[in-house]
Order: structure tokens, then sequence, then C-alpha cells
């Protein structure tokens, strides 16, 4: 039986591989993905199922699911051209896939399907640092986190107690890990960005909360706070918070490794191991 091995949450700034190519591997960026990377390696995954969330590249206003799921053997990565990353061709498991979408649709979450498709830098990132022979497997799961409305929080974690289940319930022997890849808050290209720069921090008390309750393990505070008005509050990506909470969903109520904060980006680097 496939077993859940760890959880990852991950940020996805698409300016972060350019940032490490200028700074080199001792700057911070490199440093948080390298120890997340050595996490990941250590748990030694025949799979990835990640949470993110598109920023209409995938998807767009005319087709924009709630929740999708890529389907397919493998996917081209990035459709959006972030600065210093390759044109990768990423290993997916499709059958894998479509027993989880399966699983969802029984267990009542309405969740689409996407085929021959490419992802932007929300998966291409996190990848660019933790896997770059991009030899491990990665099943995308696509929630809408960045126009209202936006999906509950608790129907976001229940979520990913129906991804975790179904994870469980495939009959090969994997060992998968499950990441949520975004941010908590964060405004792009919108009046709140900081003096000089194309984004910014809008809530940087909220993001800080945030990372007390994951450290804390309170969950249900975590997913109580996390309402729509308070997701758009924390900027016009804030509702990637949903992606971390579907992993928590996935792995269930356990303590952190560690919770790694950049309050500058309004985000965090996180590991659960078991």
């Amino acid at each position: 039986m496939a077993q859940i091995v760890a959880g990852f949450g991950v940020p996805h700034t698409p300016v972060f591989p350019h940032f490490v190519k200028r700074d080199g591997p001792d700057c911070e960026i490199a440093k948080l993905f390298g120890a997340q990377k050595e996490q990941l390696a250590a748990t030694r995954p025949d799979l990835i199922v990640m949470f993110d969330t598109d920023h209409l590249n995938t998807f767009f206003l005319d087709n924009l699911p709630i929740f999708a799921i890529g389907v397919d053997k493998s996917f081209k990565a990035p459709n959006d051209e972030p600065r210093d990353v390759p044109n990768y061709v990423v290993p997916s498991n499709a059958d894998l896939a479509a027993h989880i979408r399966t699983a969802g649709v029984e267990a009542g979450f309405d969740v689409g399907m996407t085929q021959a498709y490419s992802v932007d830098h929300s998966v291409t990132v996190p990848l660019h640092f933790l896997t770059p022979e991009m030899n491990i497997p990665v099943v995308p799961f696509f929630i809408s986190g960045h126009l209202p409305p936006l999906p509950p929080a608790r129907r976001c974690y229940a979520l990913g107690q129906a991804v975790g289940r179904a994870i469980e319930s495939w009959p090969e022997n994997k060992r998968v890990v499950v990441m949520g890849s975004g941010s908590f808050s964060l405004e792009v290209g919108g009046p709140r960005m900081a003096p000089g720069r194309s984004d910014g921090v809008p809530d940087p008390d909220w993001c800080a909360r945030v990372i007390t309750y994951l450290e804390d393990q309170k969950i249900d505070q975590l997913i109580k706070e996390s309402t729509q008005h308070q997701m758009l509050k924390a900027g016009n990506v804030g509702g990637e918070i949903l992606n971390w909470i579907a992993m928590l969903g996935a792995i269930g109520n356990r303590k952190p490794n560690y919770v790694a904060p950049q309050m500058q980006n309004g985000h965090a680097y996180g590991v659960w191991r078991w």
C-alpha cells in the first residue's frame, strides 16, 4: 500500500531562481531551499502530490475550476518563463492521479481534470530547487486561490483528508510526499505593492499568526481565521494558504520539524516528517 511519509510547505516566488543564480549558494533563499532539499532526500520519496494555485496560465477565466488535478504521464514546466529556469519535462503518474480524482469525486468534491497540460512557476520553482533532476513523479492538484469566490478553508482541509485517504488506498508500495505551495500574505502587481517593488506584504501580522499556528499545531484556529475576507486582506494571492491547509489535511495533525519564515516575502518553508 502507498503511504504518506512527509508534508512540505514551500514558497514559489518566480524570481527566486534568478536571485540564487545572482547571489550564490550562501544566500538565504538557497540555504532555506537547500535545507528542504536535504529533508526531502531523506524521505526517499517515490512520488510527490503538490497542492498549488495556477496563475491563469494552465487555466483561464473561461475555464477556471475550483479544484482540478493533472492526469497524464508527464507535463511541461514552466509555461510562464520565470528567469533562469530551464524548460523541464516532469514525470507524473496518470493512474494514481486518476485514482485520486475518482476518490475525491466519491467523497463529494467536484474535481476537474486536465490532460496534455503544462504548469507555471507555482509548481516549477519549488521543484527547480528541491528535485532539479526531475526524477521524482509529481501529481499537481490545483486549488483556485486567487479569484473569488475562494473555496472555504475547512473545505480545503477536508479535501486534503480525502486525498490522503486516496493515496493510502493505492495498492502499490509507494512513499508519497505531499506539498502545499504558496504564500500567506502577498500582493503582486496590485495597489498594495511595496515602494520600488512589484510585490508587497500587506498583512505581516497575519503571516506571523499563520506561522505560529503551524508551529503550535493550532490547525483549527488557522482554518477558522482563514476566511475569504482575511485571505483577500492579506493580498491578491493570499488565498494560496489554502494549498498549505490542504497539505495539512492530507498528512494529519502533526507537529512540524520546523517552519522557517521569510517575513519580507510573506511566506515560509515547512517540513513535517515522522
